[in-house]
Parts: C-alpha cells; structure tokens; sequence
C-alpha cells in the first residue's frame, strides 16, 4: 500500500473508499497517516526487518497499517481477525512480532493474547479514543500514539512487504518469509512485477475489494491498485446483491472473487442479478465468461470468471 509518486501526482484522488459508509480518504491522507505510522515504528525502535502484526477487521486505518511498514522496511502480519487469544498469541509469537495493530472490535482477544506475548511492547487501537487503557501500559489509542509525528517519509526508507502465515491445516500455521531486498519502496518486488502484467493493473483502475484483507489475494491485489494509481473500494464483508450495486456505483473495473461469492451470486432471483450495469468490469482472460450484464449471458458463465 506503498502511496509512493501517486501523493503528489493526484493528492485529491480517492485513495480508498468505505463500501459501507462512501469514506473516502486521499492519497495525500494516505501517504501522510502510513508516514506517521512509520515514524511511530521508528522512534520505538524498529528497523529494517523488524516485525509487526496487524488484527482486525476490514476498516478504514487498515491500509495505513500496511503501508508504513512497506516505506519503513518492515515484515508485518496480518492475522485471521477471527482468530481465538491463543492462537492470536501463538502467531504474534512466532513471527516475533514487536507491535500489534488492532481495532476496538478486537480489542479483548487482543488484550488476552498480550498476556501470552511479553515481548508485543504496544499495542495500537486504530480507533482508540486516544487514552491510554488502564489494563495495560502498552495499549494505546492510535491518534495519541502518533501525534505530532511528521507527515512525510522516515530518512531511511526503504521496502517491506507482508509476512503471511498458511492455514494451519497439517499442524501449527507457518509463516512465509519471503527474502526483502534492501532498496526504495518505489522500486517493486519481482513479485509484483510480475502480477501486475499479469493482472492488468494500470493508473485509473477501480477496484473492489470483497474478501478480508488479511488473506493474500486481497493483499496482493489492494496493494498493486495503490502502487499503481487506482482505487479501491473496500467491503467490511461480503454481500452478494451489494457487490453488484458497488459494481455500478463505482464503476468497478478490476474485483477478485472466490467461487463461494460467484455461488451466492447465483442464487439471487435472476431480476436482482440483471439489475445492475456491470458493464465496467472487463474480462482479462477470453476463456472465462464476465458477469452477465442486464438481459445478457447465461447463469453459469459467472463461473469461474476472473474480471481485471
């Protein structure tokens, strides 16, 4: 979620957009918010390689959340939000983790988690009230934690980028330490070099973002939209009648779905699935079939379609 030359090129274009609330925050608000964020990271002492974690839910700080560490050299986590205390605490653990980033919602299994992880030395509430929670000297509010920090990049910076963890199903999950090569956030890793030929990733794109951030894919595909001077718009969950309304509203021209939300998408009566003009969301693979638009196509040529 690097903001990158896109702060100064188009400072006023939405950055990302709150489905649920039509927030829209700027790069320039952007760029600023993940810059103090860093300087937080700095003056606690993290530096390059370091870790961190983030768990909550899809909201409005998340991408800021990311986007520091990736201009501060950082590796940071993000966890399944729907994760029990214990395994909060076993991933904070693992990855070494010297902050964790959460939100009110999830702030109590957060709170049990800490007490397993002595080495977490604060914890950020992203929509903290900005007080310091008598339970614990190392939770504080976010607005409070970085007050007064400067708004434009730390002197070191340079690129980090996500540590993600498999699923868990044969054992412990793991966490997958990709190598981090020490040059500018601006320059890209060759991975996504490589996904955004593959995607078809360009300036002005819209993208809707169905599925929780924490997963990969979402990661991925939010992030290559920031570094390349998209949109984003962001679903606090997943609805299938909503989603076709946000592909219209907003003009969607890129999304990344998952065959369960084609499947839910199905079975809405055939007047609801046709209402919408879904005629911004191009097709990048001819093999695939795009989402029906009004009065076109078949039912089953949703699935399997991959819309860029």
């Amino acid at each position: 979620m690097y903001t990158g030359k896109h702060a100064h090129l188009r400072p006023l274009q939405p950055a990302f957009i709150m489905a649920s609330t039509g927030e829209i925050v700027t790069y320039r608000e952007l760029d600023a918010r993940s810059n103090r964020l860093a300087h937080l990271f700095r003056n606690r002492g993290l530096k390059r390689l370091d870790h961190y974690s983030i768990f909550m839910e899809n909201n409005n700080r998340y991408l800021e959340a990311c986007g520091a560490g990736e201009r501060s050299g950082l590796y940071y986590t993000c966890v399944n939000s729907y994760l029990t205390a214990s395994e909060l605490a076993y991933i904070l653990t693992n990855s070494q983790s010297r902050i964790l980033i959460t939100s009110k919602a999830k702030l109590d299994i957060a709170r049990e988690a800490l007490k397993e992880c002595p080495k977490v030395e604060l914890c950020i509430v992203v929509d903290g009230a900005g007080e310091t929670w008598p339970e614990s000297e190392r939770i504080v509010g976010l607005q409070q934690a970085t007050s007064g920090l400067p708004n434009t990049p730390v002197a070191d910076e340079c690129v980090g980028t996500a540590m993600l963890y498999s699923s868990g199903t044969t054992g412990r999950p793991k966490g997958i330490l990709r190598p981090l090569p020490e040059q500018p956030p601006v320059q890209n890793l060759p991975i996504f070099d490589f996904l955004l030929k593959l995607w078809h990733y360009r300036e002005g794109m819209v993208y809707l973002s169905p599925a929780p951030l924490y997963h990969s894919a979402p990661q991925a595909a939010v992030n290559l939209t920031i570094r390349s001077g998209g949109t984003v718009v962001i679903m606090e969950s997943f609805d299938p009648e909503r989603y076709l309304e946000l592909v219209e509203k907003w003009g969607i021209t890129h999304t990344q779905l998952v065959p369960t939300m084609f499947s839910r998408m199905l079975k809405l009566p055939p007047q609801l699935r046709k209402r919408h003009d879904l005629s911004f969301a191009r097709n990048r693979d001819p093999r695939c079939s795009p989402l029906p638009r009004r009065g076109q196509g078949r039912d089953d040529q949703m699935v399997g379609a991959d819309h860029s």
